[in-house]
């Protein structure tokens, strides 16, 4: 009898598993900014919240896995040479945040859905910018070509996931936003800085996931 093979805890395989998990009900305000800002959620109950969903790219390199992030291009009016996932304000022609993200990545850095496995959904993420954003989680199979829309794009590359659900590279780090300061997640990896609402997704899907 041949004995089952348990997956690399930072594989593709095991990330797809603990993603499935069913963790019940969750409270509309239970992720976001505010988790780590208390008093938050009554400044952003204020606010008309903009629908935005990101895809969070989990490629499946045997036998650990690495996700792709993308640099804003310098040129952009909003959030410019940030770190982020692919992904936008969700159109009234989406069908789903789904289906947002989906169209997100093939515009921003050509990822084709061909490649693309849907996992699930984490709650909605509620960020100090005044967006409601849906964190699609999915795998991505490795022969994929790229193609950077210079227009929103600077750059695309990965991170080892390893790295990202370490909470030893979860740096604290506070600024001032809205004449308050707030704290927020920093991340630094090989020359780019990973931080605010991109970090605290990723603090979030750690907290999920692999705490």
């Amino acid at each position: 009898m041949i004995a089952d093979v348990k997956a690399a805890p930072f594989s593709a395989d095991e990330f797809r598993r603990r993603a499935l998990i069913d963790r019940g009900p969750h409270d509309s305000y239970d992720y976001g900014d505010h988790s780590f800002n208390p008093g938050h959620p009554r400044i952003l109950g204020t606010r008309q919240l903009v629908d935005a969903a990101v895809l969070i790219p989990v490629v499946d390199h045997r036998p650990e896995a690495s996700v792709i992030l993308t640099k804003r291009a310098e040129k952009l009016t909003s959030h410019s040479g940030q770190v982020a996932f692919p992904g936008g304000r969700i159109d009234p022609t989406d069908a789903s945040p789904e289906d947002a993200a989906l169209r997100e990545a093939q515009e921003e850095i050509g990822l084709d859905e061909s490649h693309v496995e849907i996992v699930t959904r984490m709650p909605d993420y509620l960020s100090a910018s005044g967006y409601r954003i849906a964190p699609v989680l999915s795998i991505v199979r490795p022969g994929f070509e790229l193609s950077i829309n210079e227009h929103e794009v600077d750059a695309a590359f990965e991170v080892p996931l390893r790295f990202l659900m370490d909470p030893a590279n979860h740096a604290r780090n506070r600024r001032e936003f809205d004449r308050i300061m707030w704290n927020f997640y920093d991340m630094p990896y090989g020359g780019q800085r990973i931080w605010g609402v991109t970090a605290g997704i990723i603090r979030t899907l750690y907290e999920r996931l692999y705490l």
